[in-house]
């Protein structure tokens, strides 16, 4: 009984729609792609800014299709620290 009340649920949502899941998902990647930009634009060099913004923008556009929950998890880790190593070099250049 339990099964059809999910298949139930499922079948109000409209084709594509996403899950919570899915939903919680995006707005990860969403909110590691703005805080990537706003890091990039505390570099002081111009070409240097320029080159990691496109850097930024084309590695999100190289996996804008990565589906599999586990890969998409372990690339948000990896954006998150490659995020938190910018800062610190960074944060090092000013002092």
């Amino acid at each position: 009984m339990a099964a059809a009340a999910r298949v139930m649920a499922a079948s109000r949502l409209p084709p594509g729609a996403l899950t919570l899941k899915q939903f919680l998902r995006r707005q990860q990647v969403l909110q590691l792609y703005r805080n990537m930009l706003r890091a990039v634009r505390e570099v002081p060099a111009e070409a240097d800014r320029r080159y990691l913004r496109e850097w930024v923008r084309e590695e999100f556009r190289r996996n804008k299709g990565a589906a599999e929950e586990d890969a998409i998890r372990m690339m948000i880790a990896q954006g998150n620290r490659q995020l938190q190593e910018l800062q610190r070099a960074l944060k090092l250049a000013k002092s």
